[in-house]
Order: structure tokens, then sequence, then C-alpha cells
């Protein structure tokens, strides 16, 4: 399984939109806030493995 990284880029109600870091892409992924986790905020870096979000750095 892939691992991807992100950057909370804003968050909009119970949606944030994530901008990948580790790879080149113009679009941002809208996520649902319950699917990441609760202490993100704008410019909060996270990994998505096993189809699980986790905090870095």
């Amino acid at each position: 399984m892939e691992t991807m990284y992100y950057v909370v880029d804003s968050i909009d109600g119970d949606y944030a939109n994530l901008k990948r870091t580790d790879k080149e892409v113009d679009d941002l992924l809208l996520v649902a806030r319950a699917l990441l986790p609760e202490d993100i905020k704008v410019g909060t870096k996270l990994k998505y493995e096993m189809l699980q979000y986790e905090i870095i750095g």
C-alpha cells in the first residue's frame, strides 16, 4: 500500500482540504474531518498509510 503525505490547506466545517506534499498534484483532496485526527488545524502535516491519517512532524 502506498504512503502519502499531506498538509491541511483549509478547514471548512466538517471537511478539510488537503494538499499533497510528496508528489506534484494540482488539486486539493476534500476529506471529512471524521476521518482525520481530532487535533488538526491549518498547516498540520499528515501521513496517510493503511487507510489511516496520522499527524507527523
